[in-house]
């Protein structure tokens, strides 16, 4: 079973690159953040066409969150618990039967949190922490558990192209990489990184500067399992040459193989 996160940044304004790689990828489940469409407007009629079902926590102009999946979700929960006054879409799970049980699978979109000197700092952080209380509560089920998403965070040094110029940046200062830390050590494993040491490795490159022909880029997304997804993964690809395409999203699609068979 593959599944997948990509930043589509626009799926209406990406939706012929989405198709084609739905149908080049064929992932079983495919987590995609910045949908930036409300749920009646999202283009679920050429997906569906594909073979998935399409579940949305969408929200005007911005934001927004989309589980597609060859299998029927048996639960669908919208939105990251802990602050009911919070209104962005940021966050969807789905479970889904298996061959001996089920798994779960989040997509999630992290806040940004720039500039660090302003409220979106203080609500990136305390969003890491709610994501970190739902985890270990979702962690005592004892299931294959995948957090997928877009984090914004630059785990560590190797991650991105040049520290001095990330240094002072919401996604690398020292408070974010420690909640990621924190999330980490609950008992999650980075998928990228238990398939690979290999640097540069890279899943975002900015429009501006020319980033992505220099290879400038950085690592924000990622595949955080639970042991027992863990223990089932077979292998993990980063999509890079996805950002080639015509009216490429800035960030590339980020996968795992998973040793699970449809129930």
């Amino acid at each position: 079973m593959k599944i997948a996160t990509w930043n589509i940044n626009g799926a209406k304004a990406r939706l012929d690159g989405l198709v084609a790689w739905l149908k080049e990828s064929n992932p079983d489940i495919a987590c995609l953040q910045e949908i930036k469409s409300v749920d009646d407007a999202f283009p679920r009629r050429e997906i569906e066409a594909l073979g998935y079902h399409v579940e949305t926590h969408g929200q005007k102009g911005f934001n927004g969150v989309a589980l597609l999946s060859k299998l029927r979700p048996d639960e669908v929960n919208r939105g990251l618990p802990g602050d009911d006054m919070d209104e962005q879409a940021r966050f969807i799970e789905g479970v889904f039967s298996v061959k001996g049980g089920a798994i779960r699978v989040c997509c999630l979109y992290l806040p940004n949190g720039n500039p660090v000197d302003s409220e979106k700092y203080s609500y990136k952080l305390s969003w890491m922490q709610r994501l970190a209380t739902f985890a270990e509560q979702r962690l005592r089920l004892e299931e294959p558990f995948i957090l997928a998403g877009d984090y914004n965070v630059i785990p560590e040094a190797h991650d991105c192209w040049d520290v001095k110029v990330w240094q002072n940046d919401a996604l690398f200062l020292p408070e974010t990489r420690a909640a990621f830390r924190r999330l980490r050590n609950l008992g999650f494993t980075d998928a990228v990184r238990a398939t690979s040491d290999e640097v540069p490795l890279y899943s975002f490159w900015d429009y501006q500067a020319g980033c992505w022909p220099k290879n400038f880029g950085i690592r924000i997304d990622h595949l955080m399992m639970s042991p027992e997804a863990a223990d089932k993964l077979v292998s993990t690809s980063i999509e890079k040459h996805v950002r080639s395409w015509e009216k490429p999203s800035d960030h590339v699609p980020v996968a795992g193989e998973f040793a699970f068979d449809p129930a």
